[in-house]
């Protein structure tokens, strides 16, 4: 899919939401757009990996970690499950492991950094919620498109 989130931004931009630039950028996908799925966790990644097994077509997964960098909410395998789910990406306000093997990958990600700790496996969180971090709020059914200037969010499809 052709869009700059450049462009989308000045024909859109009073609808617009544009994330903090606090994300680095993993896979080999750097853009990637959908619809937004959302889970709301700590330190805890089942409901998320829960969410990647499902059918992902035409969505991005949104997952508010709460910020922590004391675990990885994502590491390579869990990418290989959401690549054959057919999701389109994933936005981690936390950490992921495996960075090297899912920078070869054809899934994009963002995260706020890495960390080679797996996480919990409890299933406590939320999901399908409205969450908010990185100045912005999530809402599922809104749509992300992220790429390398950025990340912005809009409450009606664009593309």
């Amino acid at each position: 899919m052709q869009f700059k989130t450049a462009d989308l931004s000045d024909e859109h931009r009073e609808i617009l939401q544009v994330a903090q630039p606090i994300f680095l950028s993993f896979g080999a996908k750097p853009k990637f757009c959908g619809e937004i799925v959302t889970v709301k966790l700590f330190e805890d990644n089942v409901l998320a990996k829960e969410q990647l097994g499902k059918d992902g077509t035409g969505k991005v997964l949104v997952v508010d970690g709460g910020g922590s960098e004391r675990v990885a909410l994502m590491g390579d395998n869990v990418a290989a499950l959401a690549i054959k789910n057919g999701w389109e990406g994933v936005v981690i306000f936390g950490c992921i492991r495996d960075a090297a093997d899912i920078d070869e990958m054809g899934i994009g990600i963002r995260a706020i950094g890495t960390h080679p700790f797996k996480s919990h496996k409890k299933g406590e969180g939320d999901v399908q919620i409205t969450v908010q971090f990185a100045g912005c709020t999530f809402q599922p059914g809104h749509f992300l498109y992220a790429d390398e200037d950025g990340l912005i969010i809009s409450p009606k499809k664009l593309l």
